[in-house]
């Protein structure tokens, strides 16, 4: 069975973390890290050098605060009208625009383009990537980078993984998350026509604690 997606669930989970992160959202200074660890790894510089960018699942907006400091032209796309709310207050003012929908509807309506589409620990997480790298490779100009960062898949469970709401008592909320290989991610962007392609599993600062997975390609 495929799995079974329902957007107004999300949408409310999403809804209370865009909460429990609001002091960061409208207080937090700018910062690009594709980790969860601070000032691990590489910054902003895989997405090149963008005239305009669009961040799928935005969430605190820190790292599109830090491309809209650098001159960038910076969209932001959260599905939680929440966090889009927060965001908008914070960021907007200085030029930074904001759009509340989900990723797939979007991306499949919009005529707008971008030089850099990326996604930290964001909507790639979330999203079917067989029917989301289409679209994101419509969206992005020619040489334009797609970049995304999250866990990496625990060994032997590839494809949607379920998680339901914290505590397991409640209502039945549930959202799916996509884990694959580097390589299972590498042949879902050739699919799609991307070309100078590289994934693979930073590890973490500290030995034996969890990596990130880093997945950069281009559109030719």
């Amino acid at each position: 069975m495929p799995a079974q997606h329902n957007i107004a669930d999300e949408r409310e989970l999403w809804d209370a973390f865009a909460e429990s992160t609001k002091g960061k959202a409208l207080e937090a200074d700018p910062v690009f890290c594709w980790t969860q660890y601070a000032g691990h790894g590489p910054g902003s510089e895989l997405l090149g050098s963008p005239r305009s960018a669009l961040e799928i699942g935005c969430g605190t907006g820190r790292a599109l605060a830090f491309l809209l400091d650098q001159g960038v032209k910076v969209t932001g796309l959260d599905l939680s009208p929440v966090a889009v709310k927060h965001l908008t207050e914070r960021w907007g003012a200085q030029g930074a625009e904001f759009i509340c929908a989900e990723v797939l509807e979007h991306l499949a309506v919009t005529t707008d383009t971008y030089d850099a589409i990326y996604s930290v620990f964001g909507a790639v997480w979330f999203t079917n990537p067989e029917k989301l790298f289409p679209l994101v490779a419509e969206r992005l100009n020619h040489g334009g980078v797609f970049a995304f960062s999250q866990p990496p898949a625990i060994p032997g469970a590839y494809g949607p993984q379920g998680m339901y709401k914290g505590g397991f008592a409640g209502k039945a909320m549930f959202m799916y998350r996509y884990s694959y290989t580097p390589r299972k991610w590498s042949t879902l962007l050739a699919k799609n026509g991307f070309t100078e392609i590289e994934a693979d599993v930073l590890d973490a600062p500290a030995s034996g604690h969890i990596g990130t997975l880093i997945v950069r390609g281009v559109r030719p």
